[in-house]
């Protein structure tokens, strides 16, 4: 099965790297900083629109 791309709704990946890209800096690669969701409010929450699970089993 070929990996589909994350940010664009029935694209396959064509591992162009812009899922990779830093919300704040565009021209930074994501080193999970999480400078993104630290925002100094009492809780955060990350919306799951699915759970994806391979048909290996693991």
């Amino acid at each position: 099965m070929e990996k589909m791309c994350q940010l664009v709704d029935g694209k396959i990946c064509d591992n162009c790297g812009e899922c990779q890209r830093c919300d704040l800096d565009p021209d930074k690669i994501c080193d999970n900083c999480m400078k993104c969701i630290n925002t100094g409010a009492d809780y955060s929450a990350i919306e799951i629109d699915e759970i994806l699970e391979s048909e290996g089993g693991s």
